[in-house]
């Protein structure tokens, strides 16, 4: 019988059985990617590998992180050669500051790893330049598990370059230790309006003595592209910036507004604490109640401020009418065009994606799992926080839209590029309407350069 987790992933449409295709075996930001001399992914795959009698293959597998995520990995490794004890995997890991530089190195010197931990920030850099290979061709490697908006954010020009291993939401995480301090709950967040919402965070800012503010701004290309699709814009399309500056100017009135108001902390103040590590922050330092952050920051939030949290949805103008939403990626699984075992190295991916071995040795160290059978498979384990961002993502199911397009190459400073151009408005150094066409003009410029 299914679990209420799996039934509730159902609702975003999400195919959760283990049916997995290997002829029904189960199966922030630096660094250049430079050019690749590699030649584009074949149109079609070589014959799937159904026997562990086969010859021997060796296959490479490179990923960013820290030690815990290498520990895994190496675990789901052994677990995978002892499935198919025919594959070698290799393993290749650095830490995110030199692992692009590394790759973008391996990549042009035709000996790319086989298997490749990816980014939105790079994936139409390395796709649209034939460094990988179409997923929709390798037949050991199954792609139903995943929601399709999720899955359609792997995609370049038609193929289907990379698999979601993870995913995240928008979300507001509110204090609520804090509003109970102050004696305040919080009111109907199910179609609260941005009016109500500022209205909502200046009230705490006003009951504590101005000791904590209500929110912070959002700021991220993910929360400003929510913010475009809200009101019937988008931030990319056909591989360069098309947002309208009157959208992105809204985006940046609104933490101006609540800057003056006293609903967030004033721009100096903002800017004294807008790098601080994640337990310094004024949330953790209980200076905010409410932060804009990605659904699967919750669990970290809730420990640095040792407090209890919930995570609601964020503001709309139309009652939640619009489709505005779509589940983001954490990272993703590509294969290199250059290997020469697309289907080996597809029977690796598909294991860590749909095989609740290797998910139950990876956890949600990577995030929540892509795939709702594998969240299903190890909701056992979920802590509190963790099981409140699945359910939270799930209660989306009536707002969720179709995939946007992914960041084009030259734009991955879109968030640095944002957040800058936000303080010139908060310092009233730029109005928001030339700070927005500021910002576009340079994403502009760097997709151009990039071509």
């Amino acid at each position: 019988m299914k679990s209420a987790l799996t039934r509730r992933w159902a609702a975003l449409g999400v195919a959760a059985g283990l049916a997995l295709s290997l002829a029904a075996c189960s199966s922030a930001d630096s660094g250049s990617t430079g050019s690749s001399s590699a030649a584009a992914a074949p149109s079609s795959a070589a014959a799937p590998v159904t026997s562990s009698a086969a010859e021997p293959v060796t296959i490479t597998l490179t990923w960013w992180g820290g030690d815990a995520r290498h520990e895994r990995t190496q675990q789901v490794i052994d677990a995978f050669e002892a499935k198919y004890p025919n594959i070698t995997v290799e393993p290749e890991y650095t830490d995110w500051n030199g692992y692009w530089d590394r790759l973008a190195t391996e990549t042009a010197g035709g000996n790319s790893p086989d298997v490749i931990q990816m980014d939105m920030m790079y994936l139409a850099s390395y796709a649209g330049r034939g460094a990988l290979y179409d997923l929709s061709s390798v037949s050991s490697l199954d792609l139903t598990t995943l929601d399709s908006t999720l899955l359609g954010m792997g995609t370049y020009d038609g193929g289907q370059y990379a698999i979601p291993m993870s995913a995240t939401s928008w979300a507001i995480l509110v204090n609520t230790d804090l509003l109970g301090q102050l004696g305040l709950s919080l009111p109907d967040t199910e179609t609260w309006t941005w009016d109500e919402f500022e209205d909502f965070a200046l009230s705490i800012t006003t009951a504590s003595g101005g000791t904590v503010h209500g929110t912070g701004p959002q700021i991220n290309a993910y929360s400003l592209d929510l913010w475009a699709r809200a009101h019937g814009d988008a931030t990319f399309s056909g591989g360069d910036i098309t947002i309208k500056p009157e959208t992105v100017a809204s985006y940046f009135q609104l933490a101006l507004d609540w800057s003056k108001s006293g609903a967030m902390p004033t721009a100096e103040q903002y800017a004294e604490t807008a790098t601080a590590a994640l337990d310094q922050s004024d949330f953790a330092l209980g200076k905010l109640a409410m932060i804009f952050t990605q659904s699967t920051q919750g669990a970290a939030y809730a420990q640095a401020a040792n407090a209890n949290v919930q995570l609601v949805k964020i503001p709309t103008d139309d009652a939640n009418s619009t489709k505005y939403a779509y589940l983001k990626p954490g990272m993703y699984w590509s294969i290199s065009s250059q290997t020469k075992h697309p289907e080996e190295a597809g029977l690796l991916i598909n294991f860590i994606e749909n095989d609740p071995a290797a998910a139950a040795i990876l956890g949600t160290e990577r995030g929540i799992p892509a795939n709702p059978a594998m969240v299903d498979a190890i909701q056992g384990s979920l802590t509190d926080a963790e099981k409140q961002a699945v359910a939270y993502a799930e209660s989306l199911a009536s707002v969720i839209g179709p995939a946007p397009e992914i960041t084009p190459n030259g734009a991955s400073a879109i968030d640095t590029a944002l957040t800058r151009y936000l303080q010139d408005v908060l310092f009233e150094t730029s109005t928001p309407l030339v700070a927005a066409q500021a910002f576009i003009d340079e994403i502009h410029q760097g997709i151009e350069a990039a071509q």
